[in-house]
């Protein structure tokens, strides 16, 4: 089925840049009330950018599998990722962008949204920080300075534990798309500094969001690296 066109403009492609900001308005909401958001971000065959100043987590583990999804022409894509999945993380300063190319009339238009202002962290307090409970990256690529503590490396990515008792392969993952035999790691705790990363998708339990901003940009001076 063709896209919808109003005035020259391609609605269903326009549309998915709009799909986190509808994740992020409700995040408004749940933020104001202290509750919690089960969030999943996944942008049609596209990566998307996430900086931030400093992540913590508990029970981290990292191993390699396939990312599937769909192109904005509704064309199947696969890509190759390290999957990190976290207990608890606390983040200070995030940034994240998608850029949408293209758009008829606009041209490129950048998606933006930062949260956990360290402007507005008060020395660090975790209740200014953004919090993810059973949070999983599919990432491509990143850059941190890292420290890990209680580091077990070389793992088979089978002996991950079973998510009730400890992070491990993703729930509701597809076994095909996981070598279970394949290089693993995990930690007890890892603190990333001055992250860089890429990611075709992220999915949490939970997700709070405090002093969050969404804002739309022509062209791409606004990503968030």
């Amino acid at each position: 089925m063709k896209s919808q066109v109003r005035g020259g403009t391609r609605w269903k492609r326009f549309a998915v840049v709009m799909v986190p900001s509808m994740a992020a308005t409700a995040a408004i909401g749940v933020g104001l009330a202290q509750g919690a958001l089960a969030a999943s971000f996944a942008i049609s065959g596209q990566e998307f950018k996430v900086k931030t100043d400093s992540l913590v987590g508990t029970e981290f583990v990292q191993y390699g599998s396939v990312a599937a999804g769909t192109t904005l022409e509704g064309d199947p894509h696969h890509a190759a990722v390290a999957v990190s999945g976290f207990d608890t993380a606390y983040i200070t300063n995030m940034c994240q962008s998608v850029v949408t190319p293209k758009v008829p009339f606009l041209g490129d238009i950048t998606l933006r949204l930062t949260a956990g202002d360290s402007a507005e962290a008060k020395g660090g307090e975790k209740a200014h920080q953004v919090y993810a409970k059973d949070i999983y990256l599919d990432v491509s690529d990143l850059k941190a300075d890292a420290e890990f503590e209680r580091i077990d490396i070389g793992v088979a990515a089978g002996s991950l534990p079973k998510h009730k008792d400890g992070q491990g392969i993703q729930p509701g993952v597809d076994p095909r798309t996981v070598n279970k035999n394949g290089f693993a790691q995990r930690a007890d705790v890892a603190v990333l500094k001055n992250v860089e990363q890429k990611a075709w998708a992220t999915t949490a339990a939970t997700f709070k969001l405090p002093d969050l901003k969404l804002s739309l940009h022509r062209g791409t001076s606004k990503e968030c690296f």
